[in-house]
């Protein structure tokens, strides 16, 4: 029965005929109810060989159901079951704001908006190709009565041509529809809820010219074409696969012989979410990183050998002493330098190893990457730069040498270099009852057993750390490295620094270090680096030590200006992103 009620409100949308060989299609649903709009759309795009490569779904709800409503709704229709199952990993976390939800290989992406719905619909930043008003049954959450105002926020998603379907017996709401310039007609009834629910079909056709004047409206698209990304590691992989996922041709640069040769070589690292009293922009934006990259560890890693869902314990050590610990549940350890290599064998990805980029030119209407000799080592579309602290010395050059383009060094947030040393050794055995059955994070971290492969060392060793020093004084010798994470050690598991005093104190511990590049205020910058309509030179750098939290969250923000898909999260939240954050007169142009 909802089956066939959800066809017919796809085809009062006119789909899936009129998604047939776009790019892109993007619906905008304004309640979520049990689900059964999205998992019905889901499994359309699935069955139409002449689905677009990206399904956007926009949708709204005041209150998300429980997994176990949504999944006992599914299951009552067999066609349903299996994307339903998908789902349920990353329905966790649905607090008020907008969540990320990532299916079906990156092509499939649910944006869930937690909230008033009026303001919801005025955060939105995309075109709406197709829109739902009708509920999927028995509405479960009825919301606030809707107003012309509501209506006009809806208007202000739509493009010419957009398709509507409504509930035919919403005589209020259809008189606002046709007010703010929707043109509506019945359609059949919709057999689940009865004559009583037939459903109103319609397009947006105003008889005024479209006028929107606003900062904040939704730009146009980008032609897909080519793109060079400068650097190899977490940032620049992570936007390479993104773009690729939309169908760019995507090149990445790396000095180094082979990908994740700086601070992404990380032996392994923490999916965690910050947590701070005030539940800043920081904790809110790694919670959605954490969600994306844990789909991807799901969907590219070898669980338990690559990544593994432990969860993690917070320890609350820099605040009040009777702050309770945090157990995160879906958090992980992973390796980044596997999910770089993951990524760079997607289809559309080309490696380029040992290529130093020193400087960059305009030819035409594409960008030359050049070496120290000026030899060309790419042509590109756009280019990203993703190099971390090595960004700074080519926009620099840059500067100076096409100062028309308008790139300004200082319109950056600061960034330094902040360099950290891991510690750890390879388990004699089993792991001692000492250690804990997963990993600790407070003052450092502890992840207690990861199986490693090296030329020299092979088994299950355990990791502590990180140290945390600028790269402007004097480099710490191994030795003070290593006494400064077991100090840590001491405050965060004191029986467990107990139980490797010896090993510390005879220096039988290895040392990873590498150099993290960090901005003045903790956020990475993600942005064109230049204002204009159409900038082509972009940046994803700045991720310090949280590159597992952010990196795919970037990644995600930046491929979606690109293509004017919806944001992977609130529009102020993107806002702190900005890389020309701050500035007078500051815009985010495509």
């Amino acid at each position: 029965m909802a089956e066939a009620a959800a066809t017919e409100l796809l085809q009062a949308c006119g789909l899936p005929q009129a998604w047939g060989q776009q790019s892109a299609w993007r619906v905008l649903d304004t309640r979520f109810d049990r689900g059964l709009h999205f998992l019905t759309t889901w499994q359309a795009w699935r069955n139409d060989p002449r689905k677009p490569r990206l399904l956007h779904y926009v949708s709204l709800t005041s209150a998300p159901p429980p997994l176990e409503e949504l999944l006992a709704c599914a299951t009552s229709f067999p066609a349903l079951a299996d994307v339903a199952q998908e789902l349920a990993p990353q329905w966790f976390g649905l607090a008020p704001g907008v969540h990320r939800l990532t299916l079906d290989g990156g092509h499939v992406l649910l944006t869930l908006c937690v909230g008033d719905l009026t303001a919801m619909l005025r955060q939105q930043q995309f075109v709406a190709d197709s829109i739902y008003l009708a509920p999927d049954g028995p509405a479960r959450d009825s919301g606030p009565p809707w107003t012309v105002w509501t209506v006009k926020a809806l208007a202000r998603c739509c493009r010419r041509g957009t398709r509507l379907v409504a509930m035919a017996d919403a005589s209020d709401l259809r008189a606002d529809l046709t007010q703010c310039g929707f043109e509506l007609q019945a359609s059949q009834t919709d057999p689940l809820t009865g004559p009583a629910g037939a459903l109103l079909g319609g397009q947006f056709n105003p008889r005024w010219t479209i006028k929107n004047t606003r900062d904040a409206a939704p730009a146009r698209p980008v032609e897909v074409g080519t793109c060079a990304v400068i650097g190899a590691g977490l940032a620049g992989a992570s936007v390479a696969a993104a773009l690729a996922r939309r169908g760019w041709q995507v090149r990445v640069l790396d000095q180094a012989n082979e990908p994740a040769a700086g601070a992404s070589g990380l032996p392994v690292g923490l999916v965690v979410p910050h947590v701070s009293a005030d539940d800043c922009a920081l904790s809110r934006l790694s919670r959605s990183g954490v969600r994306l990259m844990l789909y991807q560890a799901r969907s590219l890693l070898r669980q338990g050998q690559d990544w593994d869902a432990t969860g993690t314990l917070q320890r609350q050590l820099d605040g009040a002493a009777d702050l309770p610990d945090i157990w995160h549940k879906d958090a992980a350890w992973l390796k980044p330098a596997r999910l770089v290599d993951a990524w760079l064998a997607q289809p559309g990805i080309t490696f380029q190893g040992g290529a130093r980029v020193s400087t960059l030119r305009r030819s035409g209407d594409q960008w030359e990457l050049l070496d120290e000799l000026g030899q060309v080592l790419a042509r590109a579309d756009r280019v990203v730069l993703a190099n971390a602290n090595g960004a700074l010395p080519l926009l620099e050059t840059l500067q100076a040498t096409l100062p028309a383009l308008g790139v300004r060094v200082d319109q950056l947030p600061a960034m330094h270099g902040v360099r950290g040393q891991l510690s750890w050794a390879l388990h004699q055995g089993e792991p001692d009852a000492a250690f804990p059955l997963f990993p600790v994070n407070g003052a450092g971290s502890v992840i207690p057993a990861v199986p490693v492969d090296g030329d020299s060392h092979a088994g299950l060793a355990w990791f502590v750390g990180s140290s945390y020093q600028p790269d402007n004084k004097p480099e710490s010798p191994d030795e003070k490295n290593h006494a400064a994470n077991f100090g840590r050690l001491q405050k965060l598991i004191p029986a467990l620094s107990q139980a490797l005093a010896k090993q510390f104190a005879a220096g039988a511990i290895n040392a990873w270090k590498n150099t993290r590049c960090v901005t003045a205020d903790r956020l990475p910058v993600v942005g064109p680096l230049y204002r204009t309509d159409n900038p082509t030179l972009w940046i994803c750098a700045g991720m310090g030590s949280r590159g597992l939290s952010f990196s795919v969250l970037c990644a995600e923000l930046l491929a979606a200006r690109w293509g004017a898909e919806p944001l992977p999260v609130d529009a102020g939240l993107a806002q702190s992103l900005n890389a020309l954050r701050g500035t007078p007169s500051m815009a985010e142009n495509i």
